[in-house]
């Protein structure tokens, strides 16, 4: 079993994750399991109440709502919070496609449906034994759906001021057009212009220049500065200007990290 997976981007971006193994899944799933079972006493405690009209009724009507809880709780939050659940979320998890492709909703059902076969024949031992025979560390259902589980890294925020320093910020003849910027630019497309600089040294150059040529198309569509302040400025200046006013906005606390929204990060 690999303890990483590696994947290379179109534009030249080498990617690596650390795979989660089946100790830190184990651990997940008992917080995901407790998080199940208080929802179902909960649904139970409404459906006791048909007992009144039929016992019975209320017996199927239990575990029938067991197994609907079970699968639309892993759907749910996996879809809504991105391949992360309860556990995931508190074990710093998460799943992902195993190609490094945005995660699609048939990928989160299929795993979660395949769960029961995981469990078999009890205490996940199908799922963990799958888990530690394969390359990825995938149970069943994961192997079906194309999916991997991995850590997801506390990364140190990036030196700002080091990053940035030494260039003029033409846009800052126009703050009304940087509020503009700010508040149009969504923090996924903040947060990929701030990496493409970050990581900019790691590119070839030939990605690296139709990289910042397409992310400066994209803020150009965003906000229409003067031509005067930037028909002559470089893609790669033109993001860097565009990072600047986004992350260290004039009215905020210039020149510090913290000034980073967190979930542009």
């Amino acid at each position: 079993m690999n303890s990483e997976l590696r994947i290379r981007t179109p534009e030249g971006i080498a990617f690596a994750y650390q795979l989660a193994g089946p100790v830190a899944r184990c651990m997940s799933w008992s917080i995901d399991l407790v998080v199940v079972l208080v929802l179902g006493m909960t649904v139970n405690t409404v459906l006791a109440k048909f007992g009144i009209i039929s016992p019975d009724l209320a017996s199927a009507l239990m575990t029938v709502s067991y197994f609907v809880i079970t699968i639309a709780y892993g759907v749910c939050t996996e879809w809504v919070w991105r391949g992360q659940t309860v556990g995931k979320r508190i074990m710093r998890l998460r799943v992902m496609d195993a190609q490094g492709l945005r995660l699609q909703f048939h990928q989160i059902l299929m795993r979660n449906l395949l769960r029961f076969a995981d469990l078999l024949p009890g205490c996940y031992l199908v799922g963990g034994a799958a888990m530690v025979l394969s390359r990825r560390a995938q149970r069943l259902g994961d192997l079906a759906a194309n999916t991997v589980v991995v850590h997801i890294a506390k990364h140190a925020e990036p030196d700002l001021d080091q990053l940035l320093a030494g260039k003029f910020n033409s846009f800052r003849q126009f703050p009304h057009l940087e509020a503009r910027l700010r508040q149009r630019a969504t923090p996924d497309e903040a947060r990929l212009a701030l990496q493409a600089l970050v990581r900019r040294d790691h590119l070839e150059p030939e990605a690296r220049v139709r990289l910042f040529g397409e992310l400066a198309a994209h803020f150009k569509t965003l906000v229409a500065f003067p031509p005067d302040a930037v028909e002559s400025l470089p893609a790669e200046q033109y993001l860097r200007n565009v990072v600047e006013t986004i992350f260290r906005p004039r009215t905020g606390v210039e020149g510090k990290v913290g000034a980073v929204p967190a979930e542009a990060v």
